[in-house]
């Protein structure tokens, strides 16, 4: 059976009396570091065996941790910090898994980016988990673009080497929008930052972040005129082909009608 284990983001007592247990009695643990993982199982007394699973490794070694469970052996799947597979490995395994009818269930336990939607103050009735964005400038728009209307909080993951720069171009896409960036979560330098996209938010680049940026709060577009989708893009810090460009993929027309309805707007003014 494959358990797959929540571990401390932080505060090591976050860690479950049944994560414990867990990880003690399975004959193999699945881990990305063997040092960082070997450090919360000697605080824990915990010497099961570990394996190294990773994303630089995880499509080689999944067939040896599958031939394992086929053969009845239990093993614990756990990330360096937080819940796996979350922006972490593990869904390739979980796969084969489910392919091969082998039981596995959760171990419930910490997860950064439930903790960060809630000290955000935003509304978590309704977000979505976008993980880290893209190296590439393209695939960070496409990424983004489809989400500049929805009203969902929504939540990233930023490296401390990024997170000025992946704030700024946040901001280049959704304009001056009302963001909490969080800190070292349940660390003793726990932070959170408040304000506008665009700030100067005096980040101290150090330890993990979690960008939580409050959901869209005018109308949907597929209620909105073209005109309103254009002045929208617009505002967002959009140049204006930009702006046309997006408003006519969203209204499903050619870019001419949109330039011509501007056109005739400034015509008139």
């Amino acid at each position: 059976m494959l358990y797959i284990v929540a571990t401390p983001i932080g505060n090591l007592s976050e860690m479950s009396e049944r994560a414990v247990q867990t990880l003690k009695e399975v004959d193999f643990i699945a881990c990305e570091d063997t040092r960082h993982s070997g450090k919360l199982l000697k605080h824990f007394g915990i010497n099961t065996k570990m394996v190294v699973y990773q994303k630089f490794n995880e499509r080689t070694s999944v067939k040896g941790l599958i031939d394992l469970l086929l053969s009845g052996k239990n093993i614990a799947l756990i990330s360096d910090a937080g819940m796996p597979l979350i922006s972490d490995p593990g869904a390739i395994l979980l796969q084969e898994c489910i392919k091969h009818n082998i039981n596995y269930t959760v171990i419930s336990g910490a997860c950064a980016l439930i903790n960060a939607v809630v000290l955000s103050g935003f509304d978590a009735s309704e977000f979505s988990f976008l993980g880290f964005l893209p190296d590439k400038k393209l695939l960070r728009e496409n990424k983004l673009k489809p989400y500049l209307f929805v009203p969902a909080t929504l939540i990233f993951y930023s490296p401390p080497q990024n997170i000025k720069k992946d704030c700024d171009f946040l901001y280049s896409v959704f304009g001056n929008r009302k963001a909490a960036i969080i800190r070292e979560i349940s660390k003793m330098y726990e932070s959170i930052y408040r304000g506008n996209l665009g700030e100067d938010f005096k980040i101290k680049e150090a330890g993990e972040f979690v960008i939580v940026l409050e959901g869209h709060k005018g109308e949907s577009k597929d209620n909105m005129s073209e005109i309103e989708l254009y002045n929208e893009y617009i505002v967002m810090g959009l140049s204006k082909m930009e702006a046309i460009k997006a408003a006519a993929k969203d209204k499903g027309v050619a870019k001419a009608v949109i330039y011509d309805l501007i056109i005739g707007l400034e015509d008139r003014s």
